[in-house]
């Protein structure tokens, strides 16, 4: 037996990067989980590949009406919700100078707004003793320069996690926080202008990474097995680094 056998997750933000790696984890582990993506192609080919224990719902977390569709959805299956890994969002460079009302309100708009909502749309569907995983970042304690609203918006994330954990605890549901290092990404490809840049990004990064090298999104999305599994049961309120040491050195 899986280490999620039976169980019912719901992931968001999961038709690519870690998001799509943990989906596949947690099917291969017995879950039948829920996937949302924005696009409706890129989701029905997630959905193709990860095969018949994935059921996908369009949705954008930023848009409250999407996240009710979503519940709904998952509410249809009579099953309640084990894992939550609220792991959609993004971000984009922009320095201090450079920022705009658009780029804050986007932002802080699926990494924080939508993920309030998430969790607390979920709340009449999670089961006592759930996981609910959130997405943080390195990036919310290392201040890299044209970094500022995306690290702040992550630092948010943090901050619910510690509450959270606390207003949840007399159903026995565990909060904790998953911080990716840099990994390797579509989402790290679309930070740059073009391929040549990207890949120039990308050595950048990996030569701050002590482990030499960028991670995998495989391994993001063994971490948060562990979190979403019995492996964890008296782990909640933390932050379990996936970050090659970058954080930690």
């Amino acid at each position: 037996m899986g280490q999620l056998e039976g169980k019912t997750a719901v992931i968001t933000g999961a038709t690519t990067g870690i998001g799509l790696a943990a989906a596949r984890r947690f099917a291969v582990e017995g879950a039948h989980v829920f996937i949302t993506g924005r696009r409706q192609d890129v989701l029905d080919s997630a959905v193709a590949e990860l095969g018949s224990n994935v059921t996908g719902v369009r949705a954008d977390v930023s848009d409250l009406a999407d996240l009710d569709r979503l519940f709904a959805a998952v509410a249809e299956r009579g099953r309640p919700v084990d894992v939550l890994f609220a792991n959609a969002g993004g971000g984009e460079f922009a320095r201090l100078e450079q920022i705009t009302e658009q780029h804050f309100d986007t932002t802080f708009g699926s990494n924080v707004r939508g993920m309030l909502f998430t969790v607390q749309k979920a709340l009449p569907l999670l089961a006592d003793g759930a996981s609910v995983i959130l997405t943080g970042s390195t990036a919310a304690t290392k201040g890299e320069e044209a970094f500022g609203v995306y690290a702040a918006s992550k630092a948010a994330v943090r901050s619910f996690a510690r509450t959270w954990a606390n207003e949840l605890r007399d159903r026995g549901i565990r909060v904790n926080t998953l911080v990716p290092g840099p990994i390797e990404t579509p989402g790290i490809t679309g930070l740059a202008a073009n391929e040549e840049k990207a890949q120039q990004l990308k050595a950048h990064l990996a030569s701050t990474v002590p482990l030499g090298r960028m991670g995998r999104p495989e391994e993001s999305a063994a971490a948060a097995l562990f979190l979403a599994s019995d492996q964890s049961t008296f782990t909640t309120g933390s932050e379990l680094y996936v970050d090659g040491g970058l954080n930690q050195t």
